[in-house]
């Protein structure tokens, strides 16, 4: 006989800005000539073109990068399984901004339109001087293009977007369906004051229903995650030293990031190891020779935060004919999670039975066996409740009953 339908349905505890699904995005973004579509060639194994003027990125260029995780590595080796499918992160590389953007220079309101399909974005700002590459504005000043290019609400990027739908086009909007919701005005009111404070509105205080009132109803730019990519020259990437780090760091921290939302890197480097690919010995070598193989390759770093900033994490199913990654929002509870691999695994939900990665790789002794990850306690029979953890190895159980004809 099959089980009785729950008759409480628990929904999903997952609040936060954005949209919540499992394909969300990062838009590579910055000035013209600031390495945005070479990053983006490197993250994806990508040939977009890549050259030396502005506007070279018109429409956006959009692909995906596995994210790196020794976990799922070592449980491909365990199984060896003929399916392997890791987690991925989605990228957009989106044109370069300008001055005058606000007035329909270069892009102008489709550059937004850009930018309000992405959920997070990775600003890629030069912070190195070479008179071969041209510069919007003829001269090297990071923190003048943050300024002027963030998404701080007075930069350019705001001023656009108060042409059509960002923060001043939406909280003049007071009546129509937005009057429906009582929280509606107080809501305008929190976000104005952040405005005239030149604050990004994801770094206030919100309640969950005022976010999520935010998400249905608002379409704001500075409520998308940030990490700020710090293209350096080669040699100063060598040395991890720069003049223009403690100044961008300095701006980054006053405008509501963090020291870990600054990651420097260096196209010239990165592309640089790409021409080792297939030669392991030669890279080691170079390595070695340049930096004392102390200095790697930021690329993993990159997407790993990335994937993390979108606020994503994944759960494995593991066994004999596959090994993947099945991508949720953090905080999702056992029954959403299960949704993942197909509807009717959450519809009919039973149980989850989980171990922690971590248990498994301690416990299993080299085997594929579950039998002493039991006998050790750690393998559980989860519920409905349940919040699914990064890197949890689950196995669900479900009942769908048949569609009476």
């Amino acid at each position: 006989m099959p089980p009785k339908k729950a008759t409480e349905d628990v929904k999903s505890n997952v609040v936060a800005f954005g949209r919540v699904r499992k394909n969300l995005k990062m838009g590579c973004v910055g000035l013209p000539n600031v390495g945005k579509s070479s990053l983006f060639n490197l993250l994806t194994d990508q040939n977009a073109a890549a050259e030396n003027y502005p506007f070279c990125t018109i429409e956006p260029n959009e692909a995906r990068c596995a994210v790196p995780d020794a976990r799922y590595d070592f449980l491909c080796d365990l199984w060896k399984p003929p399916s392997m499918y890791p987690a991925y992160l989605q990228v957009t590389d989106i044109a370069g901004l300008i001055k005058g953007a606000s007035q329909g220079e270069g892009l102008g309101n489709a550059f937004l339109s850009h930018i309000q399909a992405v959920d997070g974005m990775f600003h890629i700002v030069r912070a190195f001087d070479n008179d071969e590459v041209l510069h919007v504005d003829d001269s090297i000043d990071p923190v003048r293009d943050l300024s002027k290019f963030s998404c701080s609400p007075r930069s350019e990027w705001h001023i656009l977007a108060k042409t059509i739908v960002s923060e001043e086009a939406v909280v003049r909007k007071a009546g129509g369906k937005f009057k429906m919701n009582p929280l509606f005005p107080s809501t305008v009111a929190k976000i104005k004051a952040m405005l005239e404070k030149d604050q990004p509105v994801r770094d206030g205080s919100w309640t969950s229903a005022e976010i999520e009132l935010i998400n249905e109803k608002m379409q704001l730019i500075t409520t998308k995650p940030t990490i700020y990519l710090v293209n350096l020259t080669m040699k100063d990437y060598l040395r991890q030293k720069s003049k223009y780090l403690p100044l961008i760091a300095k701006w980054v921290t006053e405008h509501g990031g963090l020291p870990r939302d600054i990651i420097p890197f260096s196209i010239e480097f990165e592309e640089k190891v790409y021409s080792f690919k297939g030669d392991k010995e030669g890279l080691e070598e170079w390595l070695k020779e340049n930096g004392g193989g102390k200095v790697r390759s930021r690329l993993e770093k990159i997407v790993t935060e990335g994937f993390t900033k979108l606020g994503l994490q994944y759960y494995f199913t593991a066994g004999e004919k596959e090994i993947r990654c099945w991508t949720i929002p953090r905080g999702c509870l056992a029954p959403q999670a299960a949704g993942a691999i197909h509807g009717d695994f959450e519809r009919g939900f039973i149980k989850a039975e989980v171990v922690a990665y971590q248990d498994f790789h301690d416990l299993c002794e080299g085997g594929k066996s579950m039998g002493p990850i039991k006998a050790a306690g750690k393998y559980k029979q989860e519920g409905r409740g349940y919040e699914v953890k990064d890197g949890d190895i689950i196995h669900f159980q479900f009942n769908v009953a048949p569609t009476k004809k």
